[in-house]
């Protein structure tokens, strides 16, 4: 019970008021007073281009920035892991970026990103090439720019967790692979690619629901401009409610987002219950 309450006053209760408000005219207001509309917020949302756009950036954002911290992970995680000096301070250094405050990390980047006085600009001018970029507030850099920051925030995780992995690998299976033949490539994608194959499914899918959730650092970064490029679906459900002030149609976002979650999340425990069943088979044959 103890453990329960907080769950119940912080997690469920909210959540039940969202979804209770989503049918309703709410605004944000001194005195409230509002009426239930049924499904019209829906049917207004489920019509509105905005809201679709904002999803569609959220969809691009969540599988760039989940791919990309994939794919730099598990090369940070090869490196780390092959006895390189100075071990212990490379792995701290690696984590940096995931011990800083996400709205710390984003005005680090605004600053390398500012067209006047940024090193990035200041670098590219050093090499001869344009260096007046403005790379959040252009309509073709933005979100590229932001989804380079979402990347380097989240690859540490995904890092350690990768590097948990290989550490688990027995070194006799490189060293059977490398008396059969086989090079460096082969023993990645036979031996390790297929050992990492749980983790990588857990990882992949747990940061594509943290990405598409994402709201501090974007809104910290550009919120969600220039023109609408880099709005993300929380993003968009946060100014519905409180600079519009439309807080049932931004609790039908709400809802919607919630629906979308879950949905993932189902996707996720279901892989991870077919992993579960896979290794229970493969000890079973073993046996």
């Amino acid at each position: 019970m103890p453990s329960l309450l907080p769950i119940l006053v912080l997690s469920v209760a909210p959540l039940l008021m969202g979804v209770l408000l989503a049918f309703t005219d709410a605004e944000l207001v001194r005195s409230p007073d509002y009426q239930f509309v049924g499904v019209d917020n829906f049917t207004r949302l489920m019509g509105s281009s905005f809201f679709w756009d904002s999803f569609r950036i959220g969809m691009t954002w969540a599988v760039s920035v989940t791919l990309l911290q994939l794919v730099a992970a598990l090369g940070l995680a090869q490196l780390l892991n092959s006895g390189l000096r100075l071990q212990a301070l490379t792995r701290v250094l690696a984590l940096i970026p995931w011990a800083m405050p996400p709205v710390v990390v984003a005005i680090m980047w605004k600053m390398i990103y500012s067209p006047n006085a940024g090193p990035l600009n200041a670098f590219l001018g050093s090499l001869g090439l344009p260096d007046d970029i403005n790379w959040l507030a252009d309509f073709s850099t933005a979100l590229p720019a932001v989804i380079v920051v979402g990347v380097w925030v989240g690859m540490p995780q995904t890092t350690v967790t990768l590097l948990a992995g290989l550490q688990q690998i027995p070194d006799e299976l490189h060293e059977a692979a490398a008396i059969d033949g086989a090079g460096a490539w082969r023993r990645f994608t036979a031996v390790t690619l297929p050992s990492l194959r749980p983790i990588v499914t857990s990882i992949t899918s747990l940061n594509f629901i943290w990405n598409f959730n994402s709201f501090s650092l974007v809104y910290v970064l550009t919120e969600g401009g220039p023109g609408g490029r880099t709005m993300l679906p929380m993003l968009f459900t946060y100014l519905e409610a409180f600079k519009n002030r439309n807080i049932g149609y931004a609790a039908a976002m709400g809802v919607v987002l919630v629906v979308v979650v879950v949905a993932l999340l189902a996707v996720y425990l279901r892989s991870q219950l077919r992993d579960d069943r896979f290794e229970t088979k493969k000890k079973g044959g073993l046996s």
